[in-house]
């Protein structure tokens, strides 16, 4: 098999706590093609002490103040030149199997730029408690169900972060992640895949917990940058599917002929969707949830 390199950055920030779990979650796998980065921002915890463990097994890390978030994630990503990327975040973790797995998926799926394993969610101690497919596309966006894609399972080629223009916008302070994908929905597909790949790790300084508010707004401001480039079909659709949203709230909404047009508008928003089955992945499409 093809052996695809993989960049992974991972931005960290006094969460010594949970940073040797990460870095651990990523060379564990002893996947044969990995270029992993390490941008700290100057932890004052022994943050750094923790990364000098494993510095024999970055391709690169640095420990010095920066701008925040994106700004980290954007250092790193410049010390980087893989096929598939990714970032993982000092508190979240990858499961063991995930990179071989990816690598096996994008050799075998050409066509697939951008993938989504099961989200999954871990206790501050590490273990998972729970885990499902949550299946995304350009039209839950422009609906507003945009909760959430999760950052820690995503994996994309280059050629598509490259084409979203290559970049985190550090004019984002929470949602980074969901900024990009905005764009990455201009250019491709989103396909899930029925496999665990990483998970978020629940704890009381979880910033994304702590700021949901802040979050959601960014999102909205993101989305409708990312409507005002949707070319006209997509935009012709999501008239249509934000009336379905609303005429299915109505008497009408049990007829025979309202269930004909659902079924053709729905038709064109199908889910992509990545299983293994018969001893193989395969590729098939999932029913569009007009209600989320």
């Amino acid at each position: 098999m093809n052996i695809p390199k993989i960049s992974i950055v991972t931005p960290s920030y006094n969460q010594a706590e949970f940073l040797e779990e990460t870095i651990q979650s990523v060379l564990q796998q002893d996947y044969a093609n990995l270029e992993y980065v390490i941008i700290d921002g100057g932890s004052s915890d022994s943050s750094v002490d923790i990364i000098k463990k494993y510095e024999n097994k970055l391709h690169y890390w640095i420990s010095e103040k920066d701008a925040g978030h994106g700004h980290a994630l954007n250092k790193g990503f410049s010390h980087t030149s893989g096929e598939i990327m990714a970032w993982l975040n000092s508190d979240d973790k990858y499961t063991p199997w995930s990179l071989k797995t990816i690598a096996e998926i994008f050799n075998l799926f050409p066509h697939i730029d951008w993938i989504i394993g099961f989200c999954s969610w871990w206790n501050q101690n590490g273990a998972m408690t729970h885990a499902g497919r949550v299946p995304k596309n350009i039209y839950d966006f422009l609906l507003g169900n945009y909760c959430w894609i999760q950052q820690e399972s995503v994996f994309w080629r280059r050629r598509l972060w490259d084409k979203a223009g290559g970049y985190i916008d550090q004019n984002y302070k929470f949602m980074v992640d969901g900024e990009l994908w905005t764009r990455f929905f201009l250019h491709a597909e989103l396909y899930s895949v029925d496999c665990v790949l990483g998970g978020f790790r629940f704890h009381q300084d979880n910033r994304g917990l702590l700021n949901e508010q802040l979050c959601r707004q960014e999102m909205e401001m993101a989305i409708s940058k990312m409507k005002s480039k949707c070319s006209s079909k997509i935009i012709s659709i999501n008239k249509r599917l934000r009336w379905l949203k609303t005429a299915n709230k109505f008497l009408f909404c049990n007829s025979k002929l309202f269930s004909e047009l659902v079924s053709v508008i729905l038709k064109e928003v199908k889910y992509k969707n990545i299983r293994f089955r018969d001893g193989e992945w395969g590729e098939r499409s999932l029913p569009f949830y007009l209600n989320n």
